[in-house]
């Protein structure tokens, strides 16, 4: 791994801000989130296409992979149309307060999907978490939509973190999030029939973005989904993933931090919200804290039977 500097560190942080404004972009954008979804997508696939075509790199993935790779970018899509859903439902520090829990549904799900032992800090910071939802919840039963949302948004993120997880071991990660915003795209396409039937309403599909809604959405599919991703994998090389993890779990943080300084009054919450936000955050910036210390002391088990 090469040397790190101060730069790496603050490069880190800026990418995980950015994400965080993910949030109040859902709510600076008029069109709904499915739309949303759908124009986020649609620009990221062609600024990486004309990416690829400037270099002249070649994408092509077999058609095993490639249906694997769809899949993971349709369960992307359904993600982010709960994510937006959320925040338009709801607030969105309650969206982010929810979709805190991602990182703790992987320790649930990786270990099933690899078929390893589930670590008993897992179970322990898991059930944290239910305490903190149910915090939220009893002070916050208006946005339980909302914060049901942003959980369920939660799972899907922790389904896709680990099928990603197995596909960058095989392929380049710039191609798969290619067609993993492709597959994004196309599930947003065909759920529009449903989404008309069930929930659009008399106004029905809003596909003609406001004049601003066009500077808000190349934010959202360039710096967002496009520059973050790329920042993200380029200090994979420098940065360990202890780093990194501990970092992202600061993206709720800023992100509530940055609603309520947008947005004021209509962003403050109740102090049961703030408590119940603070014990999920607690449990998911202990996690890597707890698999930290669990590795090392395996290793060192490890080293005494050698």
């Amino acid at each position: 791994m090469a040397s790190t500097t101060a730069k790496d560190y603050l490069m880190l942080h800026l990418t995980v801000l950015i994400w965080g404004f993910t949030a109040i972009l859902g709510l600076l954008i008029v069109i709904p989130a499915v739309e949303i979804v759908f124009y986020r997508t649609l620009l990221a696939s062609l600024i990486l296409g004309i990416l690829f075509l400037i270099q002249g790199r070649k994408v092509r993935l077999p058609s095993k992979e490639l249906a694997k790779v769809l899949g993971t970018g349709m369960l992307i899509g359904l993600h982010w149309i709960l994510f937006f859903g959320a925040v338009r439902v709801s607030t969105a520090s309650v969206c982010l307060a929810g979709v805190a829990t991602c990182s703790l549904w992987t320790a649930f799900i990786e270990p099933w999907v690899n078929k390893t032992n589930i670590k008993w800090y897992e179970v322990m910071l898991g059930i944290v978490v239910l305490v903190g939802l149910y915090v939220i919840f009893r002070f916050e039963v208006e946005h339980w939509k909302g914060l049901a949302m942003a959980v369920g948004a939660a799972f899907l993120g922790a389904c896709f973190t680990v099928s990603n997880g197995q596909l960058t071991k095989k392929h380049s990660a710039y191609v798969i999030t290619f067609y993993e915003m492709m597959g994004a795209c196309l599930f947003s396409l065909l759920f529009m029939p449903v989404y008309v039937k069930l929930w659009a309403g008399e106004e029905g599909l809003q596909l003609i973005p406001a004049p601003m809604d066009w500077f808000w959405l190349l934010l959202l599919g360039g710096v967002c989904t496009v520059y973050a991703f790329s920042v993200s994998v380029e200090l994979m090389r420098r940065l360990s993933v202890f780093v990194i993890n501990l970092t992202v779990n600061l993206e709720p943080v800023y992100g509530i931090a940055l609603a309520v300084l947008i947005f004021g009054e209509q962003e403050k919450m109740t102090p049961g919200f703030y408590m119940g936000t603070l014990i999920i955050l607690a449990s998911v910036i202990m996690y890597p804290v707890f698999n930290f210390l669990y590795k090392r002391k395996k290793n060192k088990q490890l080293l005494r039977m050698q």
